[in-house]
């Protein structure tokens, strides 16, 4: 384990976000999240030393404003008001006409982003604990600070999508530059494209966002191309890298050896958000991808070693996307917070936080933190790679030279 002379590392709860639920049966289900922090605590890593468990202050006049630096009023306004007129309880689509058409005006339609009673107070719950998580490590009170909960990447400024209502990643990065930071950095490696943090920032210089996702032509949203690098004033400033269907860690982790570190390095920011979506996972239902918990281990702790050498150490983290609810969410994000605070896992998941799963969902859960490797033929390895390599390629001609990069 670590000791007390290792960096303070913040662990964000705010059980109001746990609220944050579509339906019984949608995939975004908040208990992926309450078994990531019951993982977080049954494997010793809150009892570290250097560990502060922070629960976020409510003031709703603040968390309005955090929220409204990145969302129209119109919309939190829409989305408000729905939030209070749905009965609880009742499903969407049984929800009155009128209610139901003015929601679908918002992105929040019968479709993978339904409304739901209390949305709104759930929202800013998510949007507080990331803000939280951000100006707890500007100011010096810690280093690094991960929100579980957090990482709605895909919310647009006047409309939901993509399970997301409000964009936290965005409101925190808006909180730091208003704090008082001048160039934050953001990587995205939740498979699918950091859509919204990325249009919300487009024409900032102060703000590099990086994604890397599986590839707009087979995925959700749909976008994402490395020749969408950003516009105006932020020209270069947005940095996309596709990826092909069963891409493997090794083809991940080179495109990222070659376009993160060194770009994100060039930046020089002041503190690094990152978004760690789990739903690259081989098993993962909702994509296409082959990673797996040893490969997102090694992302991590690259984002780690960045965020020393490029960032003062000063890394805000979220969660993200993430569908294996039970099997990998949990053991990814814990493996995550180990990294960040320095300590070592058991080689088994502890008993107790076993006998939580079966009480609480029924799943019979995974007894160690080793995965199995994902095997593909060789031709797939090879043709994953070649679209790597071109999205690779197509980054550092577009983007590198406007950072001083060949």
């Amino acid at each position: 384990m670590s000791d007390s002379t290792a960096p303070r590392v913040a662990l964000v709860r705010d059980e109001a976000a746990e609220s944050y639920a579509f339906s019984r049966d949608h995939p975004l289900a908040p208990i992926r999240v309450v078994l990531t922090h019951a993982l977080i605590e049954t494997s010793g890593l809150a009892d570290l030393p250097n560990v502060i468990r922070t629960t976020p202050d409510v003031d709703e006049e603040r968390d309005l404003a955090d929220t409204l630096r990145v969302h129209d009023a119109g919309y939190l306004t829409t989305v408000r008001e729905l939030s209070r007129a749905l009965t609880p309880g009742v499903p969407f689509l049984e929800a009155p006409d009128e209610l139901r058409d003015r929601a679908a005006t918002v992105g929040l339609g019968a479709g993978d982003t339904p409304a739901f009673a209390g949305m709104h107070e759930a929202s800013l719950a998510v949007v507080r604990s990331s803000v939280t998580a951000a100006r707890n490590v500007l100011a010096g009170d810690v280093l690094h600070a991960f929100n579980p909960g957090g990482g709605l990447h895909h919310a647009m400024p006047g409309r939901a999508g993509g399970f997301c209502i409000y964009n936290d990643a965005a409101a925190a990065i808006a909180a730091l530059l208003d704090a008082g930071a001048e160039r934050v950095a953001y990587v995205d490696v939740d498979v699918h494209h950091g859509d919204g943090v990325e249009r919300m920032f487009a024409a900032d210089p102060r703000v590099l966002t990086i994604s890397l996702h599986e590839s707009g032509r087979t995925l959700f949203p749909g976008t994402g191309d490395a020749q969408d690098i950003g516009e105006a004033a932020g020209l270069a400033s947005a940095v996309n890298v596709p990826l092909a269907p069963q891409t493997p860690g090794s083809v991940w982790l080179g495109a990222f050896d070659m376009v993160v570190e060194p770009l994100v390095r060039a930046f020089a920011p002041d503190v690094l958000v990152t978004q760690l979506g789990c739903d690259t996972h081989v098993t993962d239902p909702l994509a296409h991808l082959a990673i797996t918990l040893d490969d997102m281990e090694a992302i991590y702790a690259r984002l780690h070693a960045l965020a020393h050498e490029a960032a003062g150490g000063r890394w805000v983290a979220t969660g993200g996307g993430g569908y294996q609810l039970v099997s990998v969410v949990p053991r990814a994000w814990t493996l995550a917070f180990a990294e960040m605070a320095g300590g070592r896992l058991p080689v088994e998941t502890p008993m107790p936080w076993q006998e939580l799963v079966v009480a609480r969902t029924g799943a019979t859960p995974p007894r160690d933190f080793i995965d199995r490797a994902s095997l593909f033929g060789g031709d797939v390895e090879a043709q994953t790679r070649a679209f790597a390599e071109e999205s690779v390629a197509t980054v550092r001609e577009l983007v590198f030279p406007r950072h001083g990069l060949r």
